[in-house]
């Protein structure tokens, strides 16, 4: 099994890593476009205040342009790390047991706008770019990524994808109709979104997962797990979908 995970916009700060290594990346198919997203930001950092346009930031976001300035040369940190947020601090992945930290880096993809999906242990260094940017040179991010990541994500060939991304990340490379795979949303036992405890609760359920570690090839698997765990994952009315009940 792969998770896809969203990033998230705050992101913590330095790390003691060595530069960013793009081949060492996972999905190492997208290393071309990789270096096109790192190029483009990189040459839009040259002009601060056009980079503060073009990624709609305040006078008193220029940090932000300046880690992207440094993609190429900023210490890294794990990306699982480096994401914070309401999701990243319920997985609070820097307390786990070193062999659920593994099972992130095996079975977890963090879905960046920069760099498509890498794995939860690869070093990335900090940078501001959202799902709905467009920067100069480059094509819409969604068609930069979506075909290209949907190939890399058909070569690698997981047996099944549990997908927890945003609707805008599920765009920039959507599953292959080839993988099994189901997009989870959050709701109450009624059927009703829960925006607030969204992001929380798919944090909660991936930290279930790497404390337990198990087995999972297919839904039914999944589900089978989410029993035993006391969760409740449910098939909603749309395909492909599944729901994961919380209380309000």
């Amino acid at each position: 099994m792969k998770i896809l995970l969203p990033p998230s916009e705050t992101k913590r700060p330095g790390g003691n890593g060595a530069p960013l290594d793009v081949s060492a990346l996972a999905l190492p198919g997208l290393g071309a476009k990789r270096h096109e997203m790192i190029d483009a930001l990189v040459d839009l950092a040259g002009d601060e205040a056009q980079a503060l346009r073009v990624l709609k930031l305040s006078p008193k976001q220029a940090g932000d342009v300046v880690h992207n300035r440094m993609l190429r040369s900023a210490a890294t940190m794990p990306a699982v790390d480096r994401y914070t947020g309401v999701l990243y601090d319920a997985l609070d992945a820097g307390s786990l047991a070193p062999a659920s930290r593994r099972w992130l880096g095996a079975h977890v993809w963090i879905h960046s706008a920069p760099l498509g999906p890498i794995g939860a242990l690869d070093p990335i260094p900090p940078y501001r770019l959202a799902a709905g940017t467009s920067l100069p040179g480059v094509p819409a991010l969604r068609r930069h990524w979506a075909d290209a990541t949907t190939e890399a994500i058909a070569v690698e060939g997981p047996d099944f994808v549990l997908d927890l991304r945003s609707e805008a990340y599920v765009a920039l490379g959507p599953v292959p109709h080839a993988v099994a795979s189901s997009y989870v949303r959050v709701v109450t036992e009624h059927g009703r979104a829960l925006n607030h405890f969204n992001k929380k609760s798919k944090g909660l359920l991936v930290r279930a997962l790497a404390e337990d570690r198990p087995r999972i090839r297919s839904l039914r698997t999944l589900r089978t797990w989410a029993d035993r765990r006391g969760l409740v994952l449910r098939r909603a009315d749309e395909p492909g979908v599944e729901e994961l009940v919380v209380a309000e």
